[in-house]
């Protein structure tokens, strides 16, 4: 009897430690504050903040991207980059100067190795590009380019964070080769989908 009186209160703990866990409500951050890795708490208006968020803003556009693909290939790359964007925010987020226990995740330069050689490949089956484009085209082109242009902001909110605060070089880097990754495959989409690219006539007077 005393036995299965213990195997229901552990059972009881782990419930209650599993709704402890997963609950999205915590109200802790109702006063504007959050807490980085390592406890120290910020406003929510820290330029730390703003960039890791805008880095998971980043992630959301990219699983946006990646559903709207037909191609398998591009889709599975998508994947690893969402993979290395929630490690960049893991980073980000790491208050740099308290030490913590727990094992984060790392950015590697053959994360950036892995982007060069898609965007060589993809390239070299584009036709040359004699003017500036406009984005646009089909929904997927245009959501590709839209994910563009978050991150780059995203990169620039991590190196004016790295001007006050040194941020891994590593992390900067991704995102620009990143931006430059996202620029040729809504290109390639394009070319793949039968859709042109729409080139920038500038009015002259």
């Amino acid at each position: 009897m005393n036995g299965e009186w213990i195997d229901k209160r552990q059972t009881s703990d782990i419930k209650t430690l599993n709704a402890m866990t997963f609950r999205i409500y915590t109200k802790t951050g109702d006063k504007g504050t959050t807490a980085l890795i390592g406890g120290t708490k910020v406003s929510k208006a820290d330029l730390r903040i703003e960039a890791y968020g805008t880095v998971d803003e980043l992630n959301s556009y990219i699983g946006l991207c990646k559903d709207l693909l037909a191609d398998t290939h591009s889709k599975e790359v998508l994947q690893e980059v969402q993979d290395r964007l929630f490690t960049i925010g893991a980073m980000l987020a790491q208050d740099p100067d308290k030490k913590t226990k727990m094992t984060l995740p790392d950015l590697h330069e053959e994360d950036i190795v892995l982007l060069e050689k898609e965007i060589d490949m993809m390239t070299e089956q584009l036709p040359e590009m004699k003017s500036f484009i406009l984005p646009g085209g089909s929904v997927p082109v245009s959501q590709i380019h839209i994910a563009r242009c978050v991150c780059r902001r995203a990169e620039r909110l991590v190196i004016r964070l790295d001007a006050i605060a040194p941020v891994e070089p590593v992390v900067p880097k991704y995102l620009n080769r990143l931006s430059d990754y996202l620029f040729v495959l809504a290109r390639y989409t394009g070319l793949v989908s039968g859709v042109a690219d729409i080139p920038w006539k500038p009015r002259v007077s």
